[in-house]
């Protein structure tokens, strides 16, 4: 008999170029109506790319996500506008809506790659590694994993450094199914899809008791992306009046890619 209700075998369906149907793989730890914010800014991203191939721009070496609203696990619709491309970098942004309303707008620059050989002996040179490879990584599970198929199902996931939601902490992010349907995902899909969770690997918080949801995501990336994995080596510092940063050194196999941060609205559950 078939199932009336097969598992999804990605986060996202196209439904036209520009129109997206959410399944129940990008689902967060927050509400099970909300989607974790990584897979649309993934989502926003592969959008982001697409333009900026248009005019042979094929790194993208910032991409920023103001968080409006949670995002629902339903129909999203994604709004490509190119701002300015001049000969080396171009200037886009973007707006992710759920129906009518707005839940996230985004600005990126794009540039355009070109070899350069640089000299031996630069400070800070050879670009540091991730504490430990994926192969030498034990796994590890977020503790919002259970039987509802949500993020948690979508990332594998390996602990190079520390306890995951236990502070400082490097975790090796993979993803176990496309972003959509059909399609491979780029190497910056893959990263952004994972950055978002800098603020849950490092927690230092008791996420059952309080709230550290990130109200934006910065991503910076000094060179593009290699392979599956994607290493977030993150820590969380908060303030004593509801704020709150979280940052995440990003890598590959072969070292440092560059950067995330996320800003933290630091909540107790029962307030």
């Amino acid at each position: 008999m078939t199932d009336p209700h097969p598992a999804p075998v990605a986060a996202y369906a196209a439904l036209d170029p520009r129109a997206f149907r959410s399944s129940a793989l990008t689902r967060g730890p927050w509400d099970p109506g909300h989607q974790h914010a990584g897979p649309p800014i993934a989502l926003v991203c592969r959008a982001v790319e697409q333009a900026a191939h248009e005019h042979g721009l094929t790194h993208i070496a910032r991409l920023t996500a103001n968080l409006l609203r949670p995002v629902p696990i339903g129909d999203l619709i994604v709004e490509v506008m190119t701002d300015y491309v001049g000969r080396n970098a171009g200037h886009f942004s973007a707006h992710l809506m759920a129906g009518s309303k707005d839940v996230a707008r985004f600005t990126a620059l794009a540039q355009r790659e070109s070899p350069v050989d640089l000299p031996e002996g630069l400070p800070g040179h050879p670009l540091p590694a991730a504490p430990r490879a994926p192969d030498a990584s034990p796994a590890g599970e977020f503790p919002f994993k259970g039987r509802e198929l949500g993020y948690a199902h979508l990332m594998e996931t390996r602990v190079a450094q520390g306890t995951l939601w236990n502070g400082p902490c490097a975790v090796w992010f993979r993803m176990r199914h496309p972003l959509l349907e059909g399609e491979a995902p780029s190497p910056y899909q893959r990263v952004a899809v994972a950055a978002d969770s800098g603020n849950g690997v490092s927690a230092v918080l008791d996420y059952q008791r309080y709230g550290f949801v990130n109200s934006d995501l910065t991503i910076n990336l000094l060179r593009r992306p290699v392979g599956e994995w994607i290493c977030l080596d993150a820590r969380t510092a908060l303030g004593g009046e509801g704020g709150g940063l979280a940052e995440s050194a990003l890598y590959d196999a072969h070292g440092l890619i560059g950067r995330a941060t996320q800003s933290l609205a630091v909540r107790s559950r029962a307030s």
